[in-house]
């Protein structure tokens, strides 16, 4: 039993109380509240039980044999341990979320460098105010007139209204 208490892993809760959102600071509160007093029962549980005084059945029964039966199938009863198979499906994915957020944080800083140069754009610009049509049209292309389209522009024809 104290080799399975060692390999729990311990909880950050400071950590983990940084992530929980305010709406569920009171779910929080319960689960740390839970996960204490359930800490506490385990470490005031010895690590193994106690040792059973077959001498003192033996002497106190007087069925003869029955405590040493009793004894027998006591030593030879094994309580399978369930064994740990997520684990290591739980640390590949932790592996993969990291390999993951690495490459978003790289993207990230790319996209950082991309708007970057384009608020200098917008920074080195003359301002709205003082710009003509043609100004205009040169800083954002996308909004330029298409004249083909509507030849009389700014004016629409009057069948599109």
């Amino acid at each position: 039993m104290a080799a399975r208490r060692t390999a729990v892993k311990a909880i950050d809760w400071l950590a983990f109380a940084e992530r929980v959102p305010p709406a569920q600071k009171p779910m929080f509160n319960a689960l740390k509240t839970r996960s204490d007093a359930i800490s506490a029962k385990l470490t005031s549980l010895p690590a193994a039980p106690p040792a059973i005084d077959w001498a003192f059945y033996k002497s106190a029964i007087a069925i003869p044999g029955m405590v040493d039966e009793f004894e027998k199938k006591y030593n030879a009863l094994k309580i399978p341990e369930p064994v740990d198979t997520q684990s290591a499906k739980i640390d590949a994915q932790e592996k993969e979320s990291e390999k993951s957020a690495a490459a978003y944080i790289q993207a990230s800083k790319a996209r950082i460098v991309e708007y970057e140069k384009e608020l200098q754009k917008y920074i080195n610009m003359i301002p709205f105010e003082q710009m003509t049509l043609e100004e205009y049209c040169e800083a954002f292309p996308e909004a330029k007139p298409d004249k083909e389209k509507y030849p009389f522009w700014p004016h629409r024809p009057i069948e599109d209204l």
